[in-house]
């Protein structure tokens, strides 16, 4: 994005009405890396990349346990993730102490995103630099939000935030319609190949990518690395015993070309095209 003098505070309007800084921020969404969300009737998958910068360093955390029924994932400066999810951790146990009840999804998401919108507008803060997939499950069912630097919120069937995160999203495009009728263990499938698809040709492992679920019965938690690679073993095996659409088209495509070119027998009668 070109620089230019409207671009030094966050409260300063350009010609063309933009803020720049914010604009800013949700960039810095882009560049993190990738985490995915979609939903069920009773369940919600997260899921994330986490590779290391480098060899000699661990990966940074990139799905956090706000309460029983609410965890999110992140995608941007992991210190404002944080920041972030520790307010909404504040937040779930003060409303359970007050109110002796869990704090419903959309509430806790309006305070997140009213958090967020202060930043835009005051010009001795910068926005956060984190996207956040919300995902939780209260009385009126499942529900997963993202959460966007400028202080919007959108709640989605499916989500992908991150580096690389539209070839995600093109996958999770096709299938979405099944998902709500989908199971524990598709879900979770769908999650890991969603995963993949922003991989662009590195084989997917336990080791670079952390999922996690809630749902009705189960409360928010991060799956052991043995289960999801036990998960991604079991969609590659089927992978490889499914021959690719394109090959079997060509075969069907020969056989029929080989019957046109083959004579008629005598007395057959002819085929009709």
């Amino acid at each position: 994005m070109f620089r230019n003098q409207y671009d030094t505070d966050v409260t300063t309007w350009s010609p063309a009405g933009r803020l720049f800084q914010v604009e800013y921020a949700m960039e810095a969404v882009k560049q993190g890396s990738a985490a995915i969300g979609l939903r069920s009737r009773t369940h919600v998958v997260l899921a994330c990349v986490n590779k290391a910068n480098n060899e000699l360093s661990s990966h940074q955390k990139k799905i956090f346990k706000v309460d029983d029924h609410i965890g999110v994932a992140i995608a941007g400066l992991t210190a404002d993730g944080r920041v972030l999810s520790r307010y909404m951790r504040s937040e779930c146990i003060n409303h359970a102490f007050t109110y002796e009840s869990p704090l419903p999804v959309g509430r806790l998401v309006v305070q997140l995103a009213d958090k967020a919108q202060v930043c835009t507008q005051r010009s001795w803060k910068r926005p956060y630099g984190v996207g956040l997939l919300v995902a939780g499950l209260d009385e009126s069912g499942a529900h997963l939000y993202y959460n966007c630097p400028s202080g919007n919120y959108f709640e989605y069937q499916a989500f992908a935030i991150g580096s690389r995160s539209q070839a995600a999203k093109t996958y999770l495009e096709r299938r979405f319609e099944k998902f709500m009728d989908s199971s524990r263990d598709d879900l979770v499938k769908d999650a890991l190949i969603a995963i993949r698809e922003t991989l662009q040709g590195e084989r997917l492992t336990s080791n670079i990518c952390t999922v996690a679920v809630v749902g009705v019965g189960e409360p928010f938690h991060i799956l052991d690395q043995n289960t999801v690679q036990q998960l991604i073993d079991a969609f590659e095996i089927v992978a490889e015993e499914e021959p690719p659409a394109a090959e079997a088209g060509d075969a069907a495509d020969q056989e029929t070309a080989a019957g046109e070119g083959a004579p008629a027998e005598e007395g057959a009668a002819p085929m009709d095209i």
